[in-house]
């Protein structure tokens, strides 16, 4: 098989102007793939994910340094401090602007307006530009100037009332899956604006991506029996709804999850677990029987099952073709031996720390690379060498915008 050593995006230049996680995710997708991501924060203060913690990585002195958050967000990126605020600061964004093929920024709507940073001014220095606007609400509609973040949009799609056992209050899922969620919409946008400009004569277009929008689309198949049927999907709890036996379940020395719903897995299933007879039986033979009659099929199951430790139930499905995990910690997660010979976990050098782990991207290409790793820039980092390379200004110029504040 040839292989190529250019990235997919080589050569795709990409202006953030985006903060905290949604859309910083969409960027760094964008770098992974060999993008060339110029990240514009605050001067002295930067992107305020930066101090999301603790915990920190700690520096070789034993200080405080970067964020988990930072770090899973902010990687194959350069760091540019810009204030937008001054005339010089909004000057550099636009002069940036003219080369860059992608803008991302996810500004309350309207905010970079007030700078003639927005769509239209920017599309007007450069007709091919995509830019992409991450919001909790979007551009329009009754909610767009309203600010937000994921837990609330967790709560109004709906998905907090699906999350968790029954019989306890709607929770939250345990990561921020509203942002992440978007941000790989917005990815899968922006690749999809490169290849419409591509195919349409080089015209470029903006991008509106909700918080919001995107969790609702997320909810899938749940949202979609809602549209079906107008039924409320209600907690499940471990339980796969229309899918039986499938959840968690008890062992001698804890959890274990599995799932055999179909009735040929469950016949399986039920050979594994000295239940033979309930092969025939009218209650279990079908998946929907199964379904209609959880309680006792759960009793049964469960009977068995303590019957033995997890790690015999694991290795005894497995060898059977069953579909059963563990419930892992994060910690067992990354310790596990198949994601370890996955590579999921990169070991990066770090220019305080040392080394850091850094999360790998999983996408796996057959030809293409991805990778190496950079650990998020310094603040300011690449600020004086993209004004000389990109913008052409002098050392005197950089000194005179330093001393302006607007860098």
């Amino acid at each position: 098989m040839t292989t190529t050593k250019t990235f997919p995006l080589e050569g795709v230049k990409v202006l953030d102007l985006s903060r905290m996680i949604a859309a910083p995710w969409a960027a760094q997708i964008l770098g992974d793939l060999g993008a060339d991501v110029i990240k514009v924060e605050r001067p002295l203060v930067g992107d305020d994910i930066r101090t999301y913690g603790p915990p920190f990585v700690m520096d070789a002195e034993g200080k405080q340094d970067d964020s988990p958050y930072h770090l899973a967000v902010n990687r194959n990126k350069k760091s540019v401090t810009v204030d937008l605020g001054s005339t010089q600061g909004q000057e550099i964004i636009r002069g940036l602007s003219a080369t860059s093929d992608i803008f991302i920024e996810n500004y309350k709507v309207g905010d970079l307006a007030r700078y003639g940073l927005d769509y239209e001014s920017i599309r007007k220095i450069n007709p091919g530009i995509i830019y992409c606007s991450v919001t909790g609400f979007g551009q329009t509609g009754p909610y767009a100037p309203r600010p937000g973040l994921d837990s609330l949009f967790q709560a109004m799609s709906g998905l907090m009332s699906i999350t968790g056992d029954p019989n306890v209050p709607p929770q939250k899922v345990g990561i921020t899956i509203s942002d992440l969620t978007a941000g790989m919409y917005a990815a899968i946008g922006i690749l999809g604006a490169l290849r419409h400009r591509e195919m349409n004569g080089g015209g470029g277009q903006q991008i509106d991506i909700a918080l919001l929008d995107c969790q609702l689309a997320a909810l899938s198949h749940r949202a979609q029996t809602y549209l079906v049927s107008g039924e409320i999907p209600k907690r499940q709890g471990s339980s796969t709804p229309g899918n039986q036996p499938a959840g968690l379940y008890p062992c001698q020395d804890g959890e274990i999850i599995l799932s055999a719903g179909s009735d040929l897995q469950f016949g399986k299933l039920a050979d594994a677990l000295g239940l033979g007879d309930m092969k025939t039986d009218a209650h279990f033979a079908t998946r929907r029987a199964r379904v209609e009659h959880q309680v006792e099929l759960t009793r049964r199951m469960t009977g068995a099952l303590l019957t033995q430790p997890r790690s015999y139930w694991i290795a005894h499905f497995e060898t059977n073709g069953g579909m059963c995990a563990p419930i892992n910690n994060v910690g067992e997660a990354f310790n596990d031996p198949h994601v370890r010979a996955r590579g999921m976990v990169v070991p990066t050098p770090h220019s305080k720390a040392g080394s850091v782990d850094l999360i790998a991207n999983p996408i796996r290409y057959s030809k293409s690379p991805i990778g190496p790793f950079a650990t998020p820039p310094r603040l300011g980092e690449h600020t004086d060498a993209v004004l000389s390379e990109q913008l052409g200004y002098s050392a005197a110029d950089i000194k005179r915008v330093r001393e302006a504040g607007a860098v």
